[in-house]
């Protein structure tokens, strides 16, 4: 499932226009401003001279005029102005999305039954460490992502893209997935059966289970009609690290990736047909739902 930016690369448009206002804004402030009132100086003294001379010859001047006259000069250019009134806002908005918290839209059903279709998301950006905006490159180590988590990631055949799933191998583990069942290194999870979970949507009915993922429970959905084992799965890199059968399939993690799958498990394209999620991809850690237009109780917390 892709959570597509409002814009293509929006992180890289919006840097670009921090940098262009903030340029506009210096040189303003340190340039700019201080010739303005330079000129507004040399007028202002210019218009003081003369109506003195005016009040020697008996003419009263308006102190009003003068006021006008430097607030004329003062008057910063009408695109020197708005530049300085975004740049703030700009810079904060920067700074929040890139080191703190970022905001997607969920717009597919691969996440049901834990994120729905239009539910508006927010995202930890420094939960897995601090990295440079745009380059995405880790500078600071904080933590890693573990089993169970929600993760936002470029999606590896195509940077340009966030998708988000749920980590269930994180390096070195071996993963089994046989008959809709997860085994991860040689411990077989266990599944609680739930109520049937109904789409609103398609108005079917899937199954629903809560599976404890080494000790994070979490609900998914699987359909009997569906097949268990892995339709035309693509050539990765690592993907020799993988097999698959008819029952499923078996991988294990290499250092520095992890292994991403959907709680819609026959809905979800992930890393049973694209691969791995090498690090450098990671986005952040999703945590909260803070709203949905077409249902206000999706609000909250989520596992």
């Amino acid at each position: 499932m892709t959570l597509q930016s409002l814009l293509g690369n929006f992180a890289l448009i919006l840097f670009a226009l921090t940098v262009g206002t903030g340029i506009i804004w210096c040189l303003d402030v340190f340039l700019l401003a201080p010739q303005r009132r330079e000129r507004a100086s040399l007028a202002l003294a210019e218009f003081d001279s003369r109506t003195v001379r005016l009040q020697i010859d008996g003419i009263k001047t308006e102190e009003r005029s003068r006021a006008a006259l430097e607030s004329a000069i003062l008057r910063q250019p009408t695109w020197i102005e708005y530049s300085g009134s975004f740049f703030p806002v700009l810079a904060l908005v920067f700074f929040l999305r890139s080191f703190l918290y970022e905001p997607f839209k969920i717009p597919s059903s691969s996440m049901v039954p834990t994120l729905t279709v239009g539910d508006l998301i927010l995202v930890n950006k420094f939960t897995y460490g601090i990295r440079l905006p745009v380059l995405n490159r880790k500078i600071i180590e904080i933590g890693s992502p573990q089993r169970g988590d929600v993760m936002v990631f470029k999606y590896p055949k195509d940077m340009s893209l966030d998708y988000i799933k749920r980590v269930v191998g994180v390096p070195g583990d071996k993963i089994v997935y046989k008959n809709k069942r997860l085994t991860v290194n040689g411990q077989a999870l266990s599944y609680q059966p739930l109520p049937d979970y109904l789409d609103d949507e398609r108005l079917t009915y899937s199954k629903q289970f809560k599976e404890n993922l080494t000790g994070r429970e979490h609900r998914i959905l699987n359909d009997d009609n569906a097949p268990s084992y892995v339709q035309n799965p693509d050539a990765f890199p690592q993907h020799e690290l993988c097999s698959y059968n008819v029952e499923g399939f078996a991988c294990t993690v290499p250092a520095g990736q992890y292994f991403m799958m959907g709680d819609n498990r026959d809905n979800s394209l992930d890393s049973r047909y694209w691969g791995f999620v090498p690090d450098k991809n990671i986005v952040g850690k999703a945590f909260f739902v803070w709203m949905n237009l077409s249902n206000i109780k999706r609000i909250g917390s989520f596992n």
